[in-house]
């Protein structure tokens, strides 16, 4: 996020990169160095000490460097298993160095319509609201409209409508199909493909190419709606309408959901442990990216069949 904030701010002028820098940026600060930092994205911090034996945490990095130090996180976004920032890790540190903490609890937001209802009814339908709480039925709420479309090509129909009459929406999906390098004349691969429908995933490079915007771009610049974005694109951005498309990582199997790791194609994710839990997370991320509407797709009948059927989400 930090590269597409420059991006915007200054045309990412020596004061922007000033501005936005990463959590490692502040390993060497002096203590109350700075009068605050925001540090959005908070449960992306990472875990345990770096090669340096002298380095300390990084939130404990972070909370050294500002006389007041500000994390933005949502636990329900870690989806790697090195990412471990939660409040819990916060508070602890903060304590540890003598410092007192104060939460906020951020419910509302700009996604979603500004709606917590469909937040929650996320949270449910994904088994991640705490309580145990099957899913329920959708229930329309205020302006936000979510949708189960058909099939993909249905799915991006919708959205390039809503393209055209200048709303901004972006389809993502589940790390669920081999992702290449451009082919050498700079054309992107159609790696994501469902029956005769297929799109490239996101370039991966750090430049334009071919048209395709550089992955850290893919969300805001207006050339990424012809490529599928994948979690690490997506996460910490929003635009309009979000399609969402479910690979065969997490299906409906009629009595719950069943996770599958052998159909993920990231490596230290499949590999988790707590692959169940991260795989949640992501389509939670997924489906809650849109402003002012959501569309859902599953390579799964059974699935897609039990999200129009019933919870009774309107099928396009």
């Amino acid at each position: 996020m930090h590269i597409t904030l420059r991006n915007k701010a200054d045309n990412n002028s020596r004061r922007a990169r000033q501005i936005y820098q990463y959590f490692n940026n502040f390993a060497g600060a002096a203590p109350n160095d700075l009068d605050a930092v925001i540090a959005d994205e908070a449960h992306r911090l990472r875990s345990g000490r770096r090669s340096n034996a002298q380095e300390s945490p990084q939130v404990e990095e972070l909370i050294r460097a500002a006389r007041v130090p500000v994390f933005l996180l949502d636990e329900h976004q870690r989806v790697r298993p090195s990412e471990v920032g939660s409040v819990e890790l916060i508070t602890k540190a903060a304590e540890a160095m003598g410092i007192g903490v104060h939460t906020i609890d951020l419910r509302h937001q700009f996604r979603c319509g500004g709606s917590p209802e469909f937040l929650s009814w996320t949270e449910r339908l994904l088994g991640l609201d705490g309580d145990g709480n099957p899913p329920e039925p959708w229930r329309p709420q205020g302006d936000f409209e979510l949708h189960v479309a058909s099939s993909p090509s249905v799915m991006e129909e919708y959205l390039q409508a809503r393209l055209d009459e200048g709303y901004s929406s972006r389809i993502a999906a589940g790390y669920c199909w081999p992702w290449h390098d451009p082919r050498p004349d700079g054309t992107l691969v159609p790696d994501v493909v469902i029956d005769d429908w297929h799109r490239p995933w996101n370039a991966n490079t750090d430049k334009a190419i071919k048209g395709a915007p550089p992955s850290s771009l893919w969300a805001t610049d207006d050339g990424g709606f012809d490529q599928v974005g994948c979690i690490y694109t997506a996460q910490g951005f929003e635009y309009d309408y979000a399609g969402v498309i479910f690979g065969p990582d997490l299906v409906w199997n009629g009595n719950g959901w069943e996770t599958n790791p052998s159909a993920n194609m990231d490596r230290s994710v499949k590999s988790a442990p707590e692959f169940d839990l991260l795989v949640r997370h992501t389509y939670r991320v997924l489906a809650t990216r849109g402003l002012r509407g959501a569309v859902l797709y599953s390579t799964d009948p059974e699935t897609n069949r039990f999200l129009a059927k019933e919870l009774g989400v309107p099928v396009l």
